[in-house]
């Protein structure tokens, strides 16, 4: 598909502050994602197998939420991005439960009734932004989750290594092809907002699912 140059008359603009926003507020700014402690302590196995299982449980489901925000976006601006952030992410899920079965099952945490019910909680927000009527949310939300998932494909990838998988390519749109889609279909203020709504929100349940991360491996007693 063919994506426009991005535009960089405005720097300040619409599309600089959603990549800012992932920057800043999503996984690849997480201190713990991106720390020491997880992926290069000695328990950084368990810490990985952990992830694993929590990211699959959010994003290894069918149809996923690309597909829903897709049924609940009516861009056709947006109708090849779909398409290709659909398919990349169908490889994605079978990426993730490859190494959910590598990984083996989850560590042992106290409270791990409490970590499942923050879980849930987060897979049914996720659920609720990709379904969103407001037009654009849905939108914003899945271009954020196509943002994010380049740090969040680094731990699985070091998860593939560590666990004796070769990773395959990720397929998901390039970040330019991303903006420039969002540039396309965010034509109004009242898109802008709800899109970035969308994209905040799933950056908040993201930075939330990374908390909850760190929290299982501190009760865990790991650090």
């Amino acid at each position: 598909m063919a994506s426009r140059p991005m535009d960089k008359s405005t720097p300040d603009g619409f599309d600089d502050a959603i990549l800012a926003m992932a920057t800043e507020s999503g996984s690849a700014g997480h201190l713990y994602a991106s720390g020491e402690a997880f992926l290069r302590g000695r328990h950084a196995m368990r810490n990985l197998a952990d992830a694993i299982h929590h990211f699959g449980y959010l994003h290894g489901r069918h149809p996923g939420m690309v597909a829903n925000a897709r049924a609940h976006t009516p861009a056709p601006e947006a109708s090849d991005w779909f398409a290709a952030a659909i398919d990349g992410f169908a490889k994605e899920r079978a990426y993730l439960a490859r190494l959910v079965v590598a990984v083996g099952p989850s560590p042992s945490t106290p409270g791990q009734a409490e970590s499942e019910a923050a879980l849930s909680g987060q897979y049914h927000a996720l659920e609720m932004l990709s379904q969103s009527d407001r037009t654009g949310c849905a939108f914003g939300a899945a271009v954020a989750l196509v943002l994010d998932w380049t740090a969040i494909r680094t731990t699985l990838d070091q998860a593939a290594e560590r666990f004796g998988i070769i990773p395959p390519n990720c397929d998901l749109p390039m970040r330019d092809e991303t903006l420039a889609t969002l540039r396309a279909v965010a034509t109004t203020p009242s898109i802008e907002r709800a899109a970035s709504f969308g994209a905040q929100q799933l950056f908040v349940q993201h930075r939330g699912l990374w908390d909850l991360l760190e929290a299982r491996h501190i009760a865990r007693g790991d650090y």
